[in-house]
C-alpha cells in the first residue's frame, strides 16, 4: 500500500506536490496579472542562438566542453550536444542604432570564439542542422555532460516508453529511430526575444504566430539530416519526433505533442502558461522551497520557479517567458522560429524583420489574426517548412473584402510585409540607414530567391553533378558554407557551387 511508484527517478509524491506548486504558481501568476506588477515597457529585445563545431574536414567535433574552456567567457555555454555551443547576447534597447551594434557584438564574439576553436580544429558554424551529421553522432553517450540534460533525456524516454521515431518525407524521405532525445541536438536556432506588458502580450503573440510561416520561408536553412535533402526547414518535424513522448496510441488519440504550434490565437499570457499545464504533464517535477501565493501577500514578487521550469520543457515555436529583472517581473515573447546563420548580417537582417513586422502588425486597427484561421497560420508555417523560399501560402486579400488568396512568399514580403517591416522600425525609432540595410537584405534574397536552404541544396547538387559521392558532397558543401559565413556577405550573394 505504500509503495513509491518511481518513474525516471521521481516518485508519485514528487509529481503530486510539483503539481499543486505548479497550480499555485499559474495562481501567482494571475495575482500578478490583475494587480499590475509588471514592468513597463522599456522596448529590450534579446538574442541567443546556438552554434554548431565542425572540423576543417566539415565534420562534427564532440567537444564543446573544451572549446568552452578556451572561450572562456560567460557568453558562451553548453549546448545539448557535444558539437553544440550557445551565445547570449545581452538585451538591448530597441532604436537608434541598434541593429549594427548587435552585428558587431556578434562578430566579435563568434570571431574570438572561432579562433579559440581552430586552435583544437574546430570551428564555429552557423547552420540550422550541420549536413555532415549522421545516425552516429546523434546518440547518447554525445550528449553534452551536463545533469539537466542526462535528466531531460532520461525523462523525455521514460515518458514515451519506447524509441523515437523519425519520419521525414520530404525530397527524400528519412526513416529511422532514436532511443535518445540525441537527434533534437542536431536542430540549431537563433531564439529571439521581446519584452512586452501584459496588455499587450497577445497581439504581439498573435502577431508572431501569423508571421511564423514568412520567417521561415526567407530563412529557411536547414534541407539535410543524416545524408537526406528532406524540408528546407527541417528542423520543426525533426524537434517535433524527437521529443515527442506520445507513443502512437496517444498520437492517434490527438494527444498534443510537446512540440507544437499552437491550436488558436489567445487574449492573454495567462492563457498560455495555462494550457501548458493543463495539457502537459510534469518532466522535471523539482520543488522550489518558495511559496509563491505567501511571497505576494508578504508585498514581494515571485520566481514561479515550478512555471519556468515546466514551460520550457513545452516547445512552442513562439513561447510565452516570465522572468524577473532586478526583482521586477516581466514578460517575454521568445521566437524560436528560425535557423542559425547564415551569416551575422543575415541573422540580424531576420531579426530586424521580425521586430518591425510584429510591431507594425500588433498596431493595426483590423489584426491580421482577425482575418486568418488560425488553422491556415499553422498550414502556412508546415508548407514553408517544407518548400523555403519557393513557397505559396495562404493570406488575407488587401483591402476591406475579405477571404484569402494564395501567394507566392516572396511577393508577400516584397509588396506588403517588407514597407510594414519598415513602418514598425520607424516606430522603434530605428536608425533609418540601418533599417533600410538590414530590410534590403530580406528583399535581396526575396529577388534572387536564394536562402541559407537553396544555396545548400544548389551547392550539393553541383558537387554531386562534379562527380563527389553524397558524403564527400555534404562535407564540401559544409566547408565551402564555413567560409562564406566568416566573410558575412549576405547569403544571396554567395557563389554558387562548393568551390573545392
Amino acid at each position: 500500500m505504500g509503495e513509491k511508484i518511481v518513474a525516471g527517478g521521481f516518485d508519485l509524491s514528487d509529481r503530486q506536490r510539483y503539481r499543486r506548486k505548479l497550480q499555485q504558481c499559474l495562481a501567482g501568476l494571475g495575482r500578478l496579472l490583475t494587480e499590475k506588477r509588471f514592468d513597463r515597457p522599456r522596448n529590450l529585445m534579446g538574442l541567443e542562438i546556438e552554434l554548431n563545431l565542425a572540423g576543417s574536414d566539415g565534420l562534427p567535433r564532440m567537444m564543446n566542453a573544451e572549446v568552452l574552456e578556451r572561450i572562456a567567457s560567460r557568453d558562451f555555454q553548453t549546448e545539448l550536444g557535444m558539437f553544440n555551443l550557445e551565445v547570449n547576447i545581452a538585451p538591448h534597447r530597441l532604436g537608434g542604432r541598434v541593429l549594427d551594434q548587435l552585428a558587431e557584438e556578434l562578430r566579435t564574439g563568434l570571431g574570438y570564439a572561432h579562433r579559440k576553436a581552430a586552435e583544437v580544429d574546430a570551428g564555429i558554424v552557423m547552420i540550422g542542422i550541420l549536413p555532415t551529421l549522421n545516425g552516429n553522432d546523434l546518440v547518447s553517450a554525445n550528449l553534452s555532460d551536463v545533469d539537466r540534460y542526462a535528466l531531460l533525456n532520461d525523462q523525455i524516454v521514460a515518458a514515451r516508453g519506447e524509441d523515437f521515431t523519425l519520419d521525414i518525407d520530404g525530397v527524400e524521405r528519412l526513416s529511422c529511430t532514436s532511443s535518445s532525445i540525441a537527434p533534437e541536438a542536431a536542430c540549431t536556432s537563433v531564439q529571439l526575444h521581446l519584452q512586452v506588458t501584459p496588455a499587450r502580450f497577445a497581439q504581439v503573440w498573435n502577431a508572431a504566430q501569423a508571421v511564423a510561416a514568412v520567417q521561415i520561408a526567407v530563412g529557411a536553412n536547414s534541407p539535410f539530416l543524416f545524408g537526406k535533402e528532406l524540408w528546407r526547414e527541417s528542423r520543426p518535424p525533426l524537434f517535433q519526433q524527437a521529443t515527442d513522448t506520445r507513443p502512437p496510441e496517444l498520437q492517434a488519440q490527438g494527444v498534443r505533442p510537446r512540440t507544437w504550434f499552437g491550436e488558436r490565437w489567445v487574449g492573454s499570457a495567462y492563457e498560455l502558461f495555462e494550457e501548458n499545464l493543463r495539457y502537459f504533464p510534469a518532466l522535471l517535477p523539482i520543488c522550489d522551497d518558495e511559496e509563491p501565493l505567501r511571497v505576494l501577500d508578504d508585498g514581494g514578487v515571485p520566481r514561479l520557479q515550478e512555471l519556468v521550469l515546466h514551460n520550457g520543457t513545452v516547445y512552442r515555436w513562439n513561447r510565452p517567458v516570465y522572468g524577473l529583472a532586478d526583482g521586477v517581473p516581466h514578460l517575454r515573447v521568445e521566437n524560436r522560429v528560425l535557423p542559425a546563420g547564415p551569416t551575422v548580417t543575415d541573422v540580424v537582417a531576420n531579426a530586424a524583420f521580425y521586430y518591425g513586422l510584429v510591431r507594425a502588425l500588433a498596431e493595426e486597427s483590423r489584426p491580421l489574426w482577425t482575418r486568418m484561421p488560425f488553422e491556415t497560420a499553422a498550414a502556412n508555417f508546415e508548407t514553408a517548412c517544407r518548400h523555403g523560399i519557393e513557397a505559396e501560402l495562404e493570406w488575407p486579400r488587401p483591402g476591406r473584402g475579405g477571404g484569402l488568396t494564395r501567394v507566392p512568399a516572396v511577393k508577400l514580403v516584397r509588396d506588403e510585409l517588407l514597407p510594414l517591416a519598415a513602418a514598425g522600425l520607424d516606430a522603434w525609432n530605428v536608425e533609418p540607414a540601418d533599417r533600410d540595410f538590414y530590410l534590403g537584405v530580406i528583399e535581396g534574397r526575396c529577388r534572387r530567391r536564394v536562402n541559407g536552404a537553396s544555396w545548400q541544396v544548389e551547392a550539393f547538387h553541383r558537387a554531386l553533378d562534379a562527380g563527389l559521392d553524397r558524403q564527400a558532397a555534404l562535407a564540401a558543401v559544409t566547408r565551402r558554407y564555413s567560409v562564406l559565413m566568416h566573410s558575412d556577405e549576405p547569403v544571396h550573394t554567395w557563389p554558387a557551387g562548393p568551390g573545392d
